[in-house]
């Protein structure tokens, strides 16, 4: 990331990203929490992706570096906070499970400006206690850094379903089963496969976006049926794909 814009005061307002639309990297000094009541949006950093469909949101911490990606046509709802709020104590971003309530406080906070009366502080402190209880989710896909780690991940990324083992990438990378496992927890603070389902339940949100047919996105996204890809799918968003499309369709 180059040329990192610097926004004092992290913006609170809505707006609407057409699909494939971003924002360039950017920093504020305060916290912001990054909502798609349509479509998904991706949050990113040079430590790796943080996807998030209508029922998540992303908290990004304040001074992170970052970037927004919109997949689909995204109603995009963004919370400026004051560095000194922070009920989360987190130092990098990490998806929010978004529920009702948590929904409407955020749709409330960005219809209109902040303007510092007391009716807007309370509904701010509802809002955080919201955040502070919402569960987080492992919706995090790491960058890696170390090269042999890196050009596993390339090919992965390029093709999501291809289903080779580990020792048969590593054979294409010239790395070793062993060496690349251990990369994989020191490097990327997971295994292998739990890498590999978080990079297919993230491309399977953005297929999912483009209205791409369920039975389609589990094959592209490497599953052996629809069954097996909506069985990993409920389990890591509690609905099924075809949920996530008629609540998208609905905004």
């Amino acid at each position: 990331m180059t040329e990192i814009r610097h926004e004092p005061v992290a913006p609170t307002r809505t707006q609407w990203m057409a699909p494939g639309a971003a924002i360039d990297a950017h920093r504020h000094d305060g916290h912001q929490i990054v909502h798609a009541s349509r479509g998904v949006v991706a949050v990113t950093t040079d430590a790796g992706s943080w996807i998030a469909p209508a029922t998540r949101a992303i908290w990004v911490p304040a001074g992170t570096v970052h970037a927004h990606q919109a997949h689909g046509e995204v109603e995009l709802h963004l919370v400026g906070l004051p560095a000194r709020d922070n009920p989360l104590e987190l130092t990098e971003p990490t998806v929010l499970a978004v529920g009702p309530l948590l929904r409407e406080l955020i749709l409330a906070h960005t219809r209109t400006p902040y303007d510092g009366s007391p009716e807007r502080e309370r509904l701010r402190a509802v809002l955080l206690d919201q955040v502070r209880a919402s569960p987080q989710q492992p919706l995090r896909l790491p960058t890696p850094t170390a090269p042999p780690l890196k050009a596993v991940c390339g090919i992965l990324l390029a093709n999501p379903a291809d289903d080779r083992t580990l020792g048969a990438l590593g054979r294409e990378v010239g790395a070793g089963e062993r060496t690349l496992s251990r990369l994989f927890r020191a490097d990327l603070g997971m295994t292998f496969p739990q890498w590999r389902t978080q990079l297919r339940l993230y491309q399977a949100l953005v297929l999912l976006a483009e209205d791409v047919p369920v039975t389609t996105v589990a094959h592209r996204c490497g599953w052996s049926s629809a069954s097996a890809f909506i069985d990993v799918f409920r389990r890591a968003f509690g609905h099924t794909p075809g949920t996530h499309h008629s609540h998208r369709q609905s905004g």
